[in-house]
């Protein structure tokens, strides 16, 4: 592996690095503490560049991971919906020969857009 390389836990759907560029897979996935440390981290580095001041930082950095759960959420039932909808149209995708794959994000999009939900 060269220097700038460097891969994670793609199954769990966590960042891969190659040649520069980060890579995500459909479900990225993060761990109650990954939250944790993602809100503790914006917290410190706002108070440090005085843009935020707080009288309990566990209380926002709380708020802040309740925030993060909710939006991972919303894409999660996304994805269930389009799950579904390709389930109820396999027979249609094998007759078209277009794979999971395409047709999931095909999908994804259009139900997103239709929920004005931003991904």
């Amino acid at each position: 592996m060269s220097p700038g390389e460097y891969h994670t836990h793609r199954a769990r759907g966590t960042p891969s690095k190659v040649r520069g560029k980060a890579r995500y897979t459909p479900q990225v996935r993060l761990t109650p503490d990954e939250v944790q440390f993602i809100s503790r981290k914006i917290v410190k580095t706002l108070v440090r560049e005085g843009k935020l001041e707080v009288d309990s930082a566990a209380r926002v950095e709380e708020a802040i991971g309740k925030v993060i759960t909710d939006e991972l959420m919303v894409e999660e039932r996304l994805n269930e919906e389009v799950r579904d909808v390709l389930v109820q149209h396999s027979n249609e995708m094998q007759r078209s020969n277009i794979t999971y794959t395409e047709m999931f994000k095909m999908v994804k999009k259009k139900l997103a857009k239709e929920k004005g939900v931003i991904l």
